[in-house]
């Protein structure tokens, strides 16, 4: 079995240029590739998954279980389960990441700032 989607079948989201579960296709993991201008990231929230982000270019202030930490191109971060995160792109050019979710359908749990 293997599936292609081309451009035109690939889901955006609301802050992702691609948000994709792997479920309807039989993918165990799902995957949001961001593309944000500076000053745009998720609110506060949490996974009952593992959660890895790969930073392509530009940077990333993030807040992971309380630590304020900043990741730029070729970092890769891993966010444990229930670990309460959030990001924001920072710096003069966009954030490029794909953020892997070990998981076939997404389950976010959104904080209260």
């Amino acid at each position: 079995m293997f599936r292609i989607l081309h451009p035109n079948e690939q889901r955006r989201g609301a802050i992702a240029a691609v948000e994709f579960e792997g479920e309807p296709h039989g993918a165990g993991v799902s995957f949001f590739h961001g593309n944000l201008e500076p000053g745009k990231g998720p609110r506060p929230h949490t996974h009952p998954y593992p959660e890895t982000c790969i930073i392509h270019s530009g940077r990333a202030a993030m807040t992971i279980d309380g630590q304020a930490v900043v990741a730029g191109p070729g970092d890769i971060v891993v966010i444990g389960p229930e670990t309460p995160h959030r990001f924001t792109a920072i710096g003069d050019d966009r954030l490029v990441a794909v953020c892997i979710h070990a998981a076939d359908r997404f389950v976010i749990d959104w904080i209260q700032d």
